[in-house]
């Protein structure tokens, strides 16, 4: 009788930057799907390996992996939203452990904590919501408000998502990438969507 499967669970690492190779503790959660390594170093790639400076906020914070791998390379500031409280509280404490000034966990609704942000005032929004839920368009509706001119979204999501898609939210596919069942999209303003 072999429960290999539940090893599901177990932790993920932070890829660079100050806080390199740290374990991240997976938690046994439904819906609880953190970025593969692998995507997670290809995001980062295209970003750039120095963040200094960015404002950023992961939506939908989970393990945290996103956002924690945004501020280990430099981030500003970088708020951890996660509406659930078990996983709140345990990125408080890795927050504390890592003495991560530049992090804020807030407990909630990720897309009321987008929909909070001043217009154009962030240079990188982490969007990885659910996958069973129907969290992608407002999601995006809010963050497509939020986003400086020159920032970035990062999309998370089970199918791909098209330019023809984006364009009535003013945003436009930069990079994407499947990884499994996972299609990770690299999303700019629309204006700005062919300056790179």
């Amino acid at each position: 009788m072999s429960r290999a499967p539940a090893k599901a669970a177990g932790e993920v690492r932070i890829i660079g930057g100050q806080w390199k190779r740290t374990r991240l503790p997976v938690a046994d959660k439904p819906g609880l799907r953190p970025t593969p390594d692998r995507v997670r170093e290809t995001l980062f790639n295209w970003l750039g390996q120095d963040l200094a400076g960015w404002r950023c906020l992961d939506a939908f914070a989970g393990t945290g992996a996103l956002g924690l791998e945004a501020a280990s390379r430099g981030a500003a500031s970088v708020l951890l939203v996660e509406s659930d409280a078990g996983l709140a509280a345990r990125l408080e404490t890795l927050r504390q452990r890592l003495q991560a000034g530049t992090v804020r966990v807030q407990r909630g609704d990720g897309i009321a904590a987008l929909r909070q942000c001043q217009p154009a005032s962030m240079d990188l929004l982490l969007i990885d919501p659910p996958f069973a839920g129907e969290l992608f368009t407002p999601a995006l509706q809010a963050a497509a408000r939020a986003v400086a001119q020159d920032g970035f979204i990062y999309l998370e999501a089970p199918a791909a998502w098209t330019d023809e898609q984006l364009a009535p939210l003013g945003l436009a596919l930069h990079r994407r990438l499947k990884a499994g069942a996972v299609h990770a999209h690299l999303l700019r303003p629309r204006q700005n969507a062919t300056d790179m």
